[in-house]
């Protein structure tokens, strides 16, 4: 079958070029990152308007979203790991079978969104475990139940994303995020402060401005798969197979250690956030800041890991392991040398970056105390992100999860908190929220440097 245009560029061009193939990621990239940049401002938008209703609905969406995201993030990470696969299937010149492929994976999204509304259903256990106050526990039910029903559309619309980052094709959903950044906002602040005959309902009108929200994402995704000529050569729109069972177990093989490995790097955030809490509100808040610098800056190499991945996995798929090892070692390259600049700003700019975020000085001072931590522990951040990714595209996902699991679980939350509140070795307690951001700094940056060896061996046996 013949290629389509639309596919990535041909030996014969400039990608063969390091120059070439470093431009194709940045470009991918680029476009991802300003989608991820709009994900971002829906959470934002609610943090706002939530935080100007009153002090218990963003206590109340606080706890919420830590329970929503948990969840969230390990069903979009299953799905985000069929990538590599349609990305092969692409560069293999398999269209027909790509978009069998598709087809198969709503399965799996159906099975996903069941269990991911069962737990937000009832959301119980969960609750209890975090200690939520009852006072809250009212109001967070109420946000999760209406986030339960906006979870299915949410991971279709993931599923939408992962099929056009694959195809080299990233500006539909990007154009996408970006025009419902506003409808997001304008729609959370009506349903939590209510008017125009709809009743005021606090935390829980961010929920319903996310589910009205990503019901239309996943109705314009739908009709641009049906009507663009885009994915014509793909044959998606069609009646879906009975489900393939050895496809499916693929599907899972792959997508549950790399949902896995994401759950383990999001609760080790959760668990730190609330290790720290015990050291008292100023704490608290100068770690809230230093994780919000973190994720910020982490968005741009999560995008250069999915562009480099769907470059890698679009050269194995064409029979050219060459050109994917060369894939790789531009995106690691690439990211290394982004991540350098941006830990070099945070470190030398701590006073000013922790200003913008608080006029409190007290807060800014503490705040601006952990950001060289911070600046450090994005370093093995971004190589981690990286190489997390290129290895999804050799099919190694299992090995990611242990190490994540080991040196995450198993050293920076236990290493940090023995730093804060017992001491460990010559160095009596910190008591201060840096013990874990050097203690996780260190964590991730070993965490990075072996998925990165991994990754390099994985990429020389591919012959």
């Amino acid at each position: 079958m013949a290629r389509q245009p639309e596919h990535p560029a041909r030996p014969a061009n400039a990608a063969r070029s390091r120059g070439g193939e470093l431009a194709a990621i940045a470009r991918h990239a680029a476009v991802v990152l300003a989608g991820q940049l709009a994900a971002v401002a829906f959470g934002l938008a609610d943090t706002l308007i939530a935080g100007r209703y009153s002090q218990d609905a963003l206590a109340a969406l606080s706890v919420s979203v830590a329970v929503y995201v948990t969840v969230q993030v390990g069903l979009m990470g299953l799905l985000q790991a069929l990538l590599p696969v349609w990305a092969e299937l692409r560069g293999a010149g398999r269209l027909r079978q790509l978009g069998q492929s598709v087809r198969q994976s709503l399965y799996l999204l159906a099975a996903a969104s069941a269990l991911g509304m069962a737990v937000l259903l009832m959301p119980g256990p969960l609750l209890d475990a975090a200690q939520v106050p009852e006072a809250l526990q009212a109001e967070a039910r109420r946000y999760l139940a209406v986030q339960a029903w906006a979870l299915p559309p949410a991971l279709f619309f993931r599923l939408y994303s992962t099929l056009n980052q694959s195809l080299g094709q990233p500006r539909l959903v990007t154009a996408l995020q970006i025009g419902a950044v506003l409808p997001k906002a304008a729609l959370s602040a009506w349903f939590t402060f209510g008017g125009l005959g709809v009743p005021a309902q606090g935390a829980a009108g961010c929920a319903w401005a996310t589910l009205a929200v990503y019901a239309g994402l996943m109705l314009a995704a739908l009709a641009l798969l049906r009507g663009r000529p885009l994915y014509a050569p793909y044959a998606i729109w069609q009646k879906p197979e009975r489900p393939d069972w050895r496809q499916l177990a693929a599907f899972l093989r792959l997508g549950v250690p790399a949902a896995l490995a994401v759950v383990v790097e999001v609760t080790s955030f959760t668990f730190m956030a609330l290790l720290v809490a015990r050291l008292g509100a100023l704490a608290a808040a100068s770690h809230q800041i230093a994780a919000s610098v973190a994720t910020v800056v982490f968005m741009a190499p999560l995008a250069l890991g999915i562009a480099a991945s769907a470059r890698i996995s679009h050269w194995l798929g064409a029979g050219q392991p060459a050109r994917a090892r060369h894939a790789a070692a531009v995106g690691i390259a690439a990211t290394a040398v982004l991540a350098a600049c941006t830990a070099s700003l945070i470190a030398l700019a701590a006073g000013p970056i922790a200003r913008l975020y608080v006029g409190d000085a007290a807060i800014a001072a503490a705040a601006a105390a952990l950001l060289p931590a911070v600046a450090a522990y994005h370093l093995g951040d971004a190589l981690q992100a990286a190489s997390l990714f290129a290895l999804r595209s050799y099919r190694i996902t299992t090995l990611p999860f242990v190490i994540y699991a080991v040196l995450l679980w198993g050293l920076g939350l236990p290493a940090g908190h023995a730093l804060a509140f017992t001491g460990l070795g010559p160095w009596p307690a910190w008591r201060s929220p840096l013990a874990f951001w050097c203690a996780i700094a260190l964590a991730q940056g070993l965490t990075g440097l072996t998925l990165a060896a991994t990754l390099w061996r994985a990429a020389l046996k591919k012959r």
